[in-house]
């Protein structure tokens, strides 16, 4: 595919196989007036996410479990009809994609390590508190005989 801007890598140096994307174009129902119905500026474009060898193993599994529910048959598919050049339309569907896989095979989050509050913060939270019921509790007019 001669002037696409790829490869469009997925992290470090991972990218998307070109020979394992399928491309499918259709009629647009966005921007373009007549010119809309008279070409396919709509692009869907599917990448076997289960038989692909382009990802490591781990990224693989980490990727299947995260878009399950996106996925038909272990493909993951993505559209394009916001430009009104196919072109463009393909761009962006190959950087949705590659963006989609990116999220989907990053490592899951270091674990979050409890830590204890200082007891001075505390402390002057609970001093702050009794100042402000003092404050409120001097606005009520109780006692004005």
């Amino acid at each position: 595919m001669e002037g696409m801007s790829g490869p469009y890598v997925i992290r470090g140096s991972v990218a998307l196989p070109e020979a394992e994307l399928a491309w499918r174009f259709s009629r647009s129902s966005g921007p373009g007036g007549q010119h809309v119905n008279t070409t396919d500026s709509q692009v869907e474009l599917r990448f076997d996410l289960a038989r692909t060898e382009a990802l490591p193993e781990v990224w693989k599994e980490r990727a299947l479990r995260r878009l399950a529910g996106r996925l038909v048959d272990g493909v993951v598919t993505v559209r394009a009809s916001e430009h009104r050049s196919q072109w463009r339309n393909r761009e962006a569907a190959a950087v949705r994609l590659a963006s989609l896989l990116a999220e989907a095979t990053a490592p899951p989050p270091q674990p979050r390590r409890p830590t204890r509050i200082p007891r001075g913060i505390n402390e002057r939270r609970l001093r702050e508190k009794k100042q402000r019921s003092q404050t409120k509790r001097g606005r009520s007019g109780r006692d004005w005989g």
